[in-house]
C-alpha cells in the first residue's frame, strides 16, 4: 500500500459518520477533481492530493467553529502514521505544505482574504469548490440545511453575499440563501484554467436550478436576484 492508498483508507474509516455532505464521498469527489485538475498544472502531485484527502478530516463547523482541529488532526497523522511508514516519499517540506493548504482553503465569507498561496493550493481549493457547485452542490446544500433544521427559503430573509468570516461562521439562515452567499460566487473565484472551465458548466446548471425554483413558487423576492450566465 502506498501513502496516497493508505492515506484514503485512514479517512475512510474516520469520517464513516460524518453528515453527507461532507462525508468520504465528498472527499473522494474532491479528490478526483484535483488529480484531474493538476494534470494541467506544475505541482507536487503528492501533496496535491494528501491535502485533497485530508483537507476536511475535522471540519471545523462540526467541532463548535474550531478551525485549528482539521490541521492538527492532519497534521498529527502525517507525521505519526504516514511518515514512519512511507519516510521515503513524503518530506517535512512537503507535511508542512499540505497543513498549509487545509488551514487555508475553506470559503469564510465574500470579505475574506487568503494570506497563503501555492500552485498545489489552488488546485485543491478549485477541486473542493467544484464540489460546492452544480447537482452535488444543490444536493450538498440542501442536505446540510435538513442536518442543520434549516429552512428550505424565506422569501424574508434576504441573503448576505458580503458577510464577515463571523457572520458566515455563524449561519442559521435558509438554505436557498447559501447560493448568493458562497455558490453563486465561486465561478468567479476559481484559480486555475481547468477550474474556471468546469465551474462556468456548473454555475450554468445552478442558475437554471434557480430558475426553476422561483417559477415553482412563483415569487422571485428582491434580494435574491440572478446573475447572467455566459
Amino acid at each position: 500500500m502506498d501513502v496516497i492508498s493508505f492515506t484514503a483508507a485512514f479517512v475512510q474509516h474516520t469520517m464513516e459518520a460524518a453528515e453527507g455532505g461532507h462525508d468520504w464521498w465528498h472527499i473522494h469527489r474532491v479528490h478526483t477533481n484535483a488529480i484531474k485538475i493538476a494534470e494541467t498544472e506544475t505541482v507536487d502531485p503528492i501533496v496535491v492530493e494528501l491535502a485533497a484527502l485530508l483537507h476536511d478530516i475535522a471540519d471545523a463547523k462540526f467541532h463548535g467553529g474550531d478551525e485549528t482541529i482539521g490541521p492538527a488532526t492532519a497534521k498529527h497523522f502525517l507525521q505519526t502514521q504516514a511518515q514512519p511508514k512511507f519516510p521515503e516519499s513524503l518530506s517535512n517540506h512537503q507535511i508542512q505544505h499540505i497543513i498549509q493548504i487545509i488551514e487555508n482553503i475553506s470559503f469564510k465569507g465574500g470579505k475574506e482574504i487568503t494570506q497563503f498561496h501555492s500552485l498545489e493550493l489552488a488546485v485543491v481549493q478549485d477541486a473542493d469548490r467544484l464540489d460546492a457547485i452544480g447537482a452535488i452542490g444543490i444536493a450538498r446544500t440542501f442536505n446540510y440545511g435538513g442536518f442543520k433544521g434549516s429552512e428550505i427559503f424565506n422569501p424574508n430573509l434576504p441573503p448576505n453575499p458580503h458577510m464577515s468570516k463571523e457572520e458566515y461562521k455563524k449561519g442559521g439562515n435558509p438554505s436557498l440563501n447559501h447560493f448568493w452567499e458562497k455558490l453563486l460566487l465561486l465561478k468567479d473565484r476559481m484559480n486555475t484554467e481547468t477550474g474556471k472551465r468546469l465551474a462556468a458548466q456548473r454555475h450554468s446548471f445552478m442558475v437554471s436550478f434557480l430558475c426553476q425554483f422561483f417559477d415553482e413558487t412563483g415569487i422571485q423576492p428582491q434580494g435574491f436576484e440572478l446573475p447572467a450566465t455566459d
